[in-house]
């Protein structure tokens, strides 16, 4: 289970090291930011259903439900815009990453599972934090697309806050 923890973990700062080096568009953060939302809802959604402790069914639903609405928000405003989400290095590297996350979390059951599971929503969580602070708030041209990264950065510094509480638990 170490192993995979820090098999997903590694992935994950992989995935915030190629936010960092490149340079970004608005319709790449787009991109960006619907794939990031739509891998923790993946994931969410297979914690919800394969977690055997309470604590992280529930982490996993609300993280399903809270990026989906985010999702939503973001796909609303890119159409008000008519910006069309230009896929990149990075969304396809987040896009990547969360199907190898969901596979190696489906080989695991029971504590194994939400360790790991939870572990990677803490890395995970940093690292989407990082990237919206250095690359993606900074590159946005468009103000509404600005806006809406501001707006929705405080969930994501409280999931990273549940996602810690919820692995203190679980020690």
């Amino acid at each position: 289970m170490k192993v995979s923890v820090l098999v997903l973990a590694g992935a994950v700062l992989l995935t915030g090291a190629a936010v960092s080096a490149q340079d970004v568009n608005d319709a790449q953060i787009a991109s960006i930011v619907v794939t990031a939302n739509q891998v923790d809802i993946d994931a969410g959604k297979l914690a919800e259903m394969k977690g055997s402790n309470a604590e992280v069914k529930a982490f996993g639903k609300q993280m399903a439900s809270d990026h989906a609405g985010v999702n939503a928000s973001a796909v609303a405003l890119v159409t008000k815009l008519k910006v069309t989400p230009e896929d990149n290095p990075t969304s396809q590297s987040l896009k990547a990453g969360g199907e190898k996350n969901v596979a190696a979390l489906k080989g695991l059951t029971g504590a194994a599972f939400d360790k790991a599971y939870i572990a990677n929503e803490v890395a995970y969580h940093q690292q989407v934090l990082d990237a919206v602070d250095k690359v993606l708030i900074p590159s946005a041209t468009n103000d509404e697309l600005k806006a809406l990264l501001v707006k929705v950065r405080p969930a994501f510094v409280s999931h990273l806050e549940h996602a810690k509480h919820v692995q203190a638990s679980l020690h």
